[in-house]
């Protein structure tokens, strides 16, 4: 990232070391013996994989999400598939629905994307004003590091397992702003649409040199000099342009 005006702020990255510091310390009560959560990180791999099956549309948009087929692929039980399948619901990439199971959810048409980033330009301009006038300086450490870590990893393109990353990143740095508006509510809906994830699974073909990082920056930039109205400008426009990148892949 372009080095910052000396009057904004210089320090970058302590929200990762904040974060790091949260383990391990006095509140942690875990025997250090104990072994490790074998069942959590078998139950995180089974969530990631099935992920990226739908991302991918190997598992087709509509299509039906079978748990013990699903189990004798990966080679697990049923159990952590039924818990990763509970949590891709929440994230509004299978539906589940009585007598039938799981399916994929459809795919957003033109009418959808059209929706969805009408409740994002309603929602987050908003959001970026208030994160000008209220992130705390873990916040702001947050927002640079998240925009440095998107610059170094690679943009959409390719399979899911290619972009993953960059995908979480640019989730992780819409939340953060909404959650530095101090308006739990409305952080809450952001963080519901799961803009990233319809999105990305949308179309993956994207171009080189994803403008979404420069984009990125200028909200980054409007808040860490408090400048609300510009915050909200810069966030509409970004989410502007990002839907026609949208709209113009649907065409094309």
């Amino acid at each position: 990232m372009p080095a910052h005006d000396p009057s904004v702020r210089g320090s970058v990255g302590a929200a990762g070391a904040a974060g790091a510091g949260g383990r391990g310390g006095a509140g942690d009560t875990r025997d250090p013996a104990a072994p490790a959560p074998v069942r959590q990180v078998l139950s995180d791999s089974v969530y990631e994989d099935i992920k990226a099956r739908v991302m991918d549309h190997e598992i087709a948009p509509g299509a039906r999400v079978g748990i013990e087929a699903l189990a004798r692929t990966l080679n697990v039980s049923p159990t952590p598939v039924r818990e990763a399948l509970a949590r891709l619901e929440a994230d509004g990439l299978v539906v589940k629905r009585s007598l039938s199971g799981y399916r994929a959810t459809a795919l957003l048409a033109r009418r959808g994307v059209e929706e969805l980033f009408e409740m994002r330009l309603l929602l987050e301009p908003r959001a970026a004003a208030l994160a000008a006038l209220h992130a705390d300086e873990g916040q702001l450490d947050a927002l640079e590091e998240t925009l440095e870590a998107m610059r170094a990893h690679p943009g959409p393109g390719g399979p899911y397992a290619s972009y993953r990353d960059f995908a979480a990143l640019d989730q992780r740095f819409h939340e953060v702003v909404a959650g530095a508006a101090r308006r739990p509510l409305l952080a809450d809906a952001v963080e519901r649409l799961h803009a990233h994830l319809h999105i990305f699974r949308l179309n993956s073909s994207h171009d080189a040199g994803d403008p979404t990082p420069d984009e990125h920056e200028r909200v980054v930039r409007a808040i860490l000099r408090r400048r609300a109205e510009r915050a909200a400008e810069a966030m509409a426009e970004h989410l502007t342009r990002s839907l026609e990148r949208q709209l113009g892949r649907l065409e094309g």
